[in-house]
């Protein structure tokens, strides 16, 4: 790795300290039966502790200058394949087809420019994924299990707090990667809720959801003007709120309502 180049424009960041795959992939509690998906395997030194536990591991890998350095990490290991692709681009029910497994689960250290891109990706996929296991950076995972009235609470809070109960595990310091990141990050647990709440239309929902935090200054009223407001109205007041009230202060059953409320 000594004379590896790292790309700026993938966000590479590898991971230097042996301790922390080793503590990943213990807090992740892998059953044996289990298909494992990884993004971004970097120099493999997560992928290789994944292959121990795991049936089998599909990583995903946009760099093809690293395909010499996997191959010579994970030559011991016939459970792992590995596309050379960009992950987004991917239709990952047609990768999956051909894998027989019990359990999936997503486990990865996530480059930061691309996190919520590819937590969406997954979660339009309609994969039935047990538990995303995922290293992001330390504020991006404050926003993801951010609770209603905190600065930290979206969109994309209300979007993964849908599928997933979401918790922290441990943080990683800025200090066990090469080249050094300006930032901390956090081991996050997204598990998917056993029980969903009901959604009419799921793509009018995540729009709604959107439009809602469109303008964070700006209250329901103004961000959802285009949209029925007096049927609006009538479920915020059911849950004590008003057209006065910003998106921010809403938990996700509110959401959910409206957006059936207008679906009608």
């Amino acid at each position: 790795m000594e004379n590896f180049q790292f790309k700026k424009k993938y966000g590479q960041n590898f991971l230097k300290d042996d301790s922390i795959p080793n503590k990943i992939v213990s807090a992740s509690n892998i059953p044996e039966d289990t298909l494992v998906i990884e993004i971004g395997p970097g120099a493999g030194s997560l992928t290789k502790k994944l292959a121990s536990v795991a049936k089998q591991v599909l990583a995903y890998e946009v760099d093809l200058s690293l395909e010499e350095i996997l191959d010579d990490v994970l030559y011991q290991h016939s459970n792992v394949d590995i596309i050379y692709d960009d992950f987004l681009k991917r239709n990952l029910e047609e990768d999956l087809k051909n894998y027989e497994y019990q359990h999936l689960y997503v486990v990865a250290n996530l480059p930061y420019y691309i996190t919520t891109p590819i937590l969406m990706h997954l979660i339009e996929s309609r994969l039935l994924i047990d538990q995303v296991v995922v290293m992001v950076q330390k504020e991006v995972g404050d926003r993801f299990c951010a609770k209603p009235k905190t600065r930290d609470y979206g969109s994309i809070t209300v979007f993964l707090n849908y599928y997933f109960n979401i918790r922290k595990l441990f943080d990683v310091s800025r200090n066990c990667f090469v080249p050094k990141p300006n930032v901390d990050s956090v081991i996050l647990s997204l598990k998917r809720k056993e029980n969903f709440l009901e959604v009419i239309d799921f793509s009018f929902f995540s729009q709604l959801v959107r439009d809602s935090f469109q303008y964070k200054r700006k209250n329901l009223r103004n961000n959802l003007k285009n949209y029925d407001l007096p049927k609006i109205e009538s479920v915020l007041q059911k849950f004590n709120y008003q057209l006065t009230s910003r998106a921010e202060e809403l938990p996700l059953e509110v959401f959910v309502e409206m957006s059936n409320k207008l679906s009608e």
